[in-house]
Parts: structure tokens; sequence; C-alpha cells
């Protein structure tokens, strides 16, 4: 990229980095809370916390749990790594975007979506995707330190996809993508950012856009 357009990159770079230290001190606080006195009206909000600035809705079948579950449930939530992602507008590059996701036991989360993850041949399924106002340029911020990164793959999320090898049409199975199922237990949050801040170079023609060359 071109020296004249690396300021804006430069500049989102440290107000992703700077929310997310923002984000880890809030999740240091309400690790701090719940570990004291329990009681309901804290379970309520720190609910509310964990959805407004995690993007996380848990389960119907939180409400069952006891007081003691329920803490430890949140504190377990909390202590995920945790990742700030740029996202761009939509604008027909390939790949992924961002999505609410459910778990296998009903919790609702933020994550990466590739479109191999997408069943295209389910037209709803395939609608949701090509709805998508935004794209994952793979603008990553994360805070990664303690954490035993694997235990928070989801392995389920493996998929099949088309390759060519010397000139043959070819099916691969994937583990669990970098960005998606390697990263799916994580604590997500999407940010959106200037389209100039993504410059990619997928192809040998993408050199020829304007972004590449000099001012």
């Amino acid at each position: 990229v071109p020296d004249h357009l690396k300021q804006a990159t430069i500049q989102y770079k440290k107000a992703l980095a700077g929310l997310l230290l923002w984000i880890l001190e809030g999740i240091s606080y309400l690790e701090m809370r719940l570990k004291g006195e329990l009681k309901p009206a804290l379970i309520e909000e720190a609910l509310l916390e964990i959805k407004t600035y995690l993007g996380f809705e848990v389960s119907d079948d939180f409400a069952f749990l006891s007081l003691d579950a329920q803490a430890a449930a949140l504190l377990e939530i909390l202590g995920r790594p945790t990742r700030i992602c740029g996202v761009v507008k939509n604008t027909g590059e390939p790949g992924g975007g961002p999505f609410w996701c459910q778990d296998a036991v009903g919790n609702l989360t933020l994550q990466l979506v590739e479109s191999a993850q997408v069943d295209m041949s389910n037209d709803s399924q395939k609608a949701l995707f090509a709805g998508s106002t935004h794209f994952n340029p793979v603008d990553l911020v994360c805070a990664t330190r303690g954490k035993d990164l694997l235990a928070y793959r989801d392995m389920s999320t493996g998929f099949i996809t088309e390759k060519t090898k010397d000139g043959k049409s070819l099916k691969a199975q994937e583990l669990p993508g970098l960005w998606n199922g390697a990263m799916a237990n994580w604590n997500t949050l999407f940010v959106e950012v200037p389209l100039e801040t993504f410059n990619p170079v997928k192809t040998v023609t993408d050199l020829l856009r304007p972004a590449h060359q000099n001012a």
C-alpha cells in the first residue's frame, strides 16, 4: 500500500487496540464483582453487560441454573480470548463476513462466517449470506495472554472446499478455519472501519487497483 494511504490504516489499528483494552478493563471489573457476593441483580447486570459489549446472549436454559452456577457460567464467558474485528462495507469481495450464530447449547454469539460454511443449496441461507452488509478483511486485534487457544476451537466446523490441482477439480476436507472455527468460542466484537483501510491482493490484477499505485 502506498505511503499516502497508510495513515488511515495506522489510525484505525490504534482505535481497535484502544477499544480492546477498554473492553478488557470492563471484563476484569465484572469478573471481580462476580467472584464476590452474589445477588440476582448482579447476574442481571452481568447478562446485560455481556450482551451489550460482547454481543453474547445466553440460552434460555441459563435461567434454570442456580445463582452460583449462573456466576460460574458468566465467568467462563468472560474468561474467553477476546478479539476486535474491523469490518468494511460489503462491495462483493470474495470471503466471509460477520453474522449472529447459535451454538449447540442455544447461546447466540457473533462469528465470522465463510461462504464454504453456508449451505448455498438452501435459498434462505444463501439469501442471508448474499445480503450481508459487511465483509471480513481479517483486520483483527486479539487478547490471548494466558489462554489455551486450542480449548476454544469448535472442531465440528470443519468443512469441504473445492480446489484445483493440475487442472483437475478436487474436494478437500479442511480443519476449522483460522478466523471462524478456530476462534468460534472467543468473545468477538465487530467495528466498521473505512474501506480505504482494506487493500487486498488476492489476484495479480488486484495490483492494478488505485490503492496499489504510486500517488
